[in-house]
């Protein structure tokens, strides 16, 4: 606390050290950097870190109680006043046009539409709060020791026999990785493989956040068209044959729904065994496939140890938890072991705890079930909707596909949309340049309750026709 606020004491001036105390916090509060409420430390700590008699901070403390700049209770302890003078220190908007805009942009909500974000209505709220509140009292009575980094045995021992239930994939508990979501996976990967400077192919359209957490990790961005069939790798071949890694959505491509044919997932595979290439896998729905079973992971075909395979819970249960996990391929288990002890270790054991019990309890699967059936209910009556009023679109993994027609300017029409609570992505945003950008409008089926799907339509066409 001292060091934000800047608290330096100059004991050669003939200002007493309390007065100087009191001066440095009341700059605080006036400043911002202190906002009413926030809580101080009590005058015994503060003249521990500052090095000064108690008497000192406390006779502050008073002219600061006086000027009822701050409140002090036995209860509660010390804070800083309710006072609507003051000014809030607010968080400087991102500059129009960055990254930035553009990710606050896309995870704003909750709204009709949104895409990313799973069912509020579906989420076990109550029966994962029971489980987190018993995590929590295991990790505080746990000695006080740094846990394993690549996350709680539990946990990886849950998602090892998932994974081979589900998904197909054969992996010791040795193999997966925690981490913070899918994006955490990503990044344990990327400084793993230590490919600076390499080329890699990356869907286009794809998922944005993706492609640009790929050129911050100073890759060169190969875009490859995808169709029915995926990401079409003859073409990559033909344009970048000297890439060193692919980053693909084989399960239900994001944003556009198609599997991965067969033929093409063993045409990526065997270009990696030969070149010695790399292939991410992100399985970002798991086993969330709304008509029919899901097709099994990329890894489970590899038999070369060329694929790391990535999933998380963002979709399946909600992404508060912030919580993923990286399969790494046998010979390569250690180098990620490596990595996430030494850059990033996997989150706190509570929540890792709560979710293994969530899954090794049966409810993950219960859950899993009754999601699918919900969502498959809410894709239907939305398709149904939208077909009244345009043909073009289709359903596409957990969205619907709206397109638009040329030149559709879809971020404007998205950006009025947030003003009466809907959130349609603009499907602009996920190629990789404005001149193969298709405009279209992506909108979420989970968050698309039937009870307010018909009326949501007729506003989002209301919207639509505006601009067109």
């Amino acid at each position: 606390m001292t060091k934000a606020l800047r608290l330096k004491l100059d004991r050669s001036s003939r200002t007493p050290l309390a007065e100087q105390i009191h001066r440095g916090i009341k700059a605080a509060i006036e400043r911002g950097v202190l906002a009413p409420g926030a809580r101080l430390p009590s005058w015994q700590d503060l003249a521990a870190q500052l090095g000064v008699a108690r008497g000192t901070v406390r006779s502050a403390y008073a002219k600061l109680s006086s000027a009822q700049l701050i409140v002090a209770a036995r209860a509660t302890g010390t804070h800083i006043a309710d006072r609507l003078s003051f000014p809030v220190r607010r968080e400087k908007a991102p500059a129009p046009g960055s990254f930035m805009e553009m990710y606050q942009e896309l995870t704003a909500g909750p709204a009709i539409f949104q895409m990313g974000v799973p069912a509020q209505d579906t989420f076990p709220a109550k029966l994962l709060a029971k489980m987190r509140t018993r995590a929590v009292r295991v990790e505080a009575s746990a000695p006080a020791i740094y846990p394993d980094p690549r996350g709680e045995p539990a946990l990886r021992r849950e998602i090892a026999a998932y994974l081979a239930l589900a998904r197909g994939i054969e992996c010791a508990p040795s193999q997966i990785i925690i981490t913070s979501g899918f994006s955490g996976g990503l990044g344990l990967a990327l400084r793993a493989l230590s490919l600076e400077q390499k080329k890699v192919w990356v869907e286009n359209p794809g998922f944005p956040f993706t492609r640009h957490g790929l050129a911050l990790a100073r890759l060169s961005i190969a875009p490859i068209p995808v169709d029915a069939d995926g990401i079409d790798v003859d073409y990559a071949l033909k344009h970048a044959p000297d890439a060193a890694l692919a980053v693909v959505t084989p399960g239900q491509q994001a944003p556009l729904g198609s599997t991965l044919s067969l033929a093409r997932r063993s045409r990526l595979l065997d270009w990696a065994a030969h070149s010695r290439a790399w292939v991410i896998e992100d399985d970002y729905l798991s086993e969330l496939q709304l008509k029919g079973r899901a097709t099994p992971a990329l890894a489970s075909l590899d038999r070369a140890g060329r694929v790391i395979h990535i999933g998380s819970f963002s979709k399946t249960v909600t992404p508060t938890l912030r919580l993923g996990f990286v399969v790494a391929p046998a010979a390569l288990a250690s180098r990620f072991a490596e990595a996430a002890a030494c850059l990033a270790p996997a989150p706190g054991p509570a929540v890792q705890l709560a979710i293994a019990d969530f899954m090794r309890d049966g409810h993950y699967l219960r859950h899993l079930r009754r999601t699918k059936r919900v969502y498959a209910a809410q894709g239907d009556a939305l398709f149904k909707q939208l077909h009244a009023r345009t043909t073009n679109v289709t359903l596409a993994g957990l969205a619907a596909v709206l397109r638009l027609p040329d030149g559709a300017p879809d971020l404007a029409i998205a950006r009025e949309a947030a003003s009466f609570g809907l959130a349609p992505t603009p499907l602009s945003l996920w190629y990789a340049s404005k001149a193969s950008a298709r405009p279209g409008l992506l909108l979420g089926i989970a968050t698309s309750p039937q009870r307010k799907i018909e009326v949501s339509c007729g506003r989002l066409f209301q919207i639509i026709s505006r601009h067109l």
